[in-house]
């Protein structure tokens, strides 16, 4: 047999769907004749009478069912191409390296990282925890392709998409004396020392929280400080002082009862991570991940993104 000619599937396709030469014709925009003399090559080119006419009735032989059921699948594969071409694209390659705050706990952020596997397979990636002031400084001189961390300010120089608001909250640890007590007001806070966030200064990705301590009239010095989530809440947990966490996550050591959560009820600030990124620095590879990235996350809003179903969340 010789090669066969996709577009004569694709008009005998039409032709079973209209049951009619005649409206086969007009509906491919073709004259009565081109269709029966498509028809005619495609059974001569398959040595199969495909369609018996017999007074007035139209029916497929059962080598015309077989067929038509070959033609439909192969033009909705071809119908599919664009979209399975656009869910894969091997054509962007290189190496990326993100930077990313800890303990960003959120369903939506588990799920990108998956998605953008199996979007961009041809890009590797570098991925490294970082303190959020570190981040800006880095990514801002291109040594890091993108960032993922606390940005409460635009930073002149970046660019920036919000992602996910934490609220911060003070906790003290199962060796202080607050702990055991059954009723803490905020002015018994008020001499307390501080285990602080190093970042957790005027001008700093924390500095909500400096602001806060001040505007309440919070005297206690600040003794013990660390860049790292898990070492604040060490700290914390030795009873070293009060100090501020990120609600979502510290509220699993309160359920461990290793820490308490303190006054205000409500929490203390909420502070924005952001994706950041230097515009004119951005590889091929950088920007597929960045445009990913924000038309993955607007999928959801804000509280869907903070959502969590890791038992540790």
């Amino acid at each position: 047999m010789d090669r066969l000619d996709w577009n004569l599937l694709r008009t005998f396709q039409v032709i079973v769907q209209m049951q009619s030469i005649s409206a086969a014709s007009a509906r491919l925009h073709l004259t009565q004749s081109a269709v029966s003399q498509a028809l005619r090559r495609l059974e001569t080119q398959l040595d199969r009478k495909l369609i018996e006419r017999s007074g007035g009735h139209f029916y497929l032989t059962s080598s015309g069912q077989h067929v038509y059921d070959i033609a439909e699948a192969v033009n909705g594969d071809i119908a599919r191409l664009p979209l399975l071409l656009s869910s894969v694209d091997n054509d962007v390659v290189g190496e990326i390296k993100v930077l990313a705050a800890s303990r960003i706990l959120s369903d939506a952020y588990d799920g990108f990282w998956s998605h953008f596997r199996s979007r961009f397979p041809a890009i590797n990636v570098h991925l490294e925890v970082m303190r959020s002031d570190d981040i800006i400084d880095t990514v801002k001189t291109a040594t890091a392709t993108i960032g993922i961390g606390l940005a409460p300010r635009p930073v002149k120089g970046l660019e920036r998409h919000f992602f996910l608001r934490q609220r911060y909250s003070m906790y003290c640890g199962v060796h202080h004396p607050l702990f055991d007590s059954d009723s803490v007001g905020l002015e018994a806070l008020a001499n307390e020392e501080f285990v602080s966030f190093s970042s957790d200064m005027i001008g700093g990705s924390l500095s909500p929280l400096t602001i806060f301590r001040d505007q309440h009239g919070f005297t206690g010095k600040v003794i013990a400080t660390s860049p790292d989530y898990d070492e604040i809440v060490r700290l914390l947990v030795a009873g070293y002082g009060i100090g501020c966490l990120p609600q979502h996550s510290a509220d699993v050591e309160v359920a461990r009862a290793r820490l308490k959560k303190l006054p205000p009820d409500g929490g203390i600030c909420d502070i924005e991570l952001y994706l950041l990124w230097k515009k004119d620095a951005l590889t091929l590879a950088g920007q597929a991940f960045v445009d990913e990235f924000i038309r993955y996350m607007d999928r959801f809003n804000e509280d869907e993104r903070a959502k969590c179903s890791d038992f540790s969340c």
